[in-house]
């Protein structure tokens, strides 16, 4: 394509320009790079949430502040910024794939797979959040902090399930497990000065591996459905047995009562009797008197037919008892025969 040619240009006369940098240039150049490299490898930020641990030669210096700062040029010094205010997290078990409002997972199992005390299998999730409290221990002090830290929870997860029957691990013991971890995690990583503060152990999901995982949910269901006929059985008994011995204490209350009432009202009696005996031992014809006048003024008001017999009475008008005849079913006699 050498002799082609474009218009009233030929291709193969076509010669870049010869360009001449002065010699000053030239000479200046690398000097000027090698400054704004140095520039730029000097000052450094140290973030809000961090703290700058700095390194001369690969030893520790000094640890800065937030904010911007400068330093020796690179490979004098470098920085190496912590996280000191913000919590982190380690999850075991699983990994998160991709966060959001949907976020997806994925199962570890040589993690999350562990033997309980009673020989029985269980898959346990669980985050570790905790903070970094001294930098200096944290970079230092451990090496591959990273993986040591992971090691040391999971270990002390394994034994501290291995300790304890799958029914506790699957339901009531959760809690008491991640506080029990928490514990244990937080004395290993003072023992090692990790620099490192454990805020809080999570068991994210804890459950039987999924090839027997529906006979666990029967046995789960028996269980609970033993625990709600249990907790009938004693709703029912916490409220016939208080009832039944209210009833119990009503029946003996009431005959209480009624027995100091019948002793009551024979005292009563018996001082009445005495009283009497002793009126009538001073008065006897006055006494007698007043009983039958008493007993008759009790009496009388509760007789509706009266028959008077005593053949001296002057004065005594005969009634005929109309409202006695019309009660008395015929072929009886008058009422003026009653009243008689």
């Amino acid at each position: 394509m050498e002799g082609s040619n474009f218009g009233n240009i030929r291709v193969g006369d076509f010669r870049p320009p010869n360009i001449k940098l002065p010699p000053g240039l030239v000479t200046a150049l690398p000097l000027v790079i090698l400054l704004l490299v140095v520039m730029w490898t000097t000052v450094y930020t140290v973030g809000p949430e961090e703290v700058g641990v700095v390194l001369t030669f690969g030893a520790f210096s000094q640890i800065t502040e937030p904010g911007l700062h400068f330093k020796l040029p690179y490979p004098v010094q470098t920085v190496v910024n912590v996280p000191v205010q913000r919590q982190l997290k380690q999850e075991f078990g699983y990994r998160t794939l991709r966060a959001g409002v949907r976020s997806e997972f994925g199962n570890v199992l040589e993690e999350s797979l562990m033997l309980t005390g009673d020989l029985n299998v269980a898959v346990v999730e669980w985050t570790t959040q905790y903070r970094v409290v001294d930098p200096y221990l944290y970079m230092f002090k451990v090496r591959n902090l990273t993986e040591t830290f992971r090691d040391m929870n999971e270990a002390i997860m394994r034994t501290v399930v291995g300790d304890r029957s799958v029914s506790e691990v699957l339901t009531v013991g959760r809690q008491e497990i991640a506080s029990e971890v928490e514990v244990r995690l937080q004395e290993l990583c003072d023992q090692y000065e990790t620099g490192i503060r454990i805020e809080q152990i999570v068991l994210q999901d804890v459950n039987p591996p999924e090839p027997v995982r529906p006979s666990f949910n029967e046995v789960n269901q028996a269980q609970q459905e033993r625990e709600r006929l249990i907790n009938e059985a004693l709703s029912d008994f916490n409220r016939e047995v208080p009832a039944a011995r209210g009833e119990a204490l009503r029946v003996v209350e009431q005959a209480r009562g009624y027995a100091a009432d019948r002793v009551n009202r024979a005292e009563g009696d018996a001082s009445r009797f005495v009283a009497v005996y002793e009126a009538y031992r001073r008065a006897p014809e006055v006494t007698r008197r007043r009983l039958y006048l008493e007993t008759m003024l009790e009496l009388l008001p509760q007789v509706r037919q009266k028959i008077i017999i005593d053949e001296s009475i002057d004065g005594l008008l005969p009634l005929l008892n109309l409202q006695g005849a019309m009660a008395r079913p015929p072929g009886s006699g008058t009422g003026q025969e009653d009243g008689q």
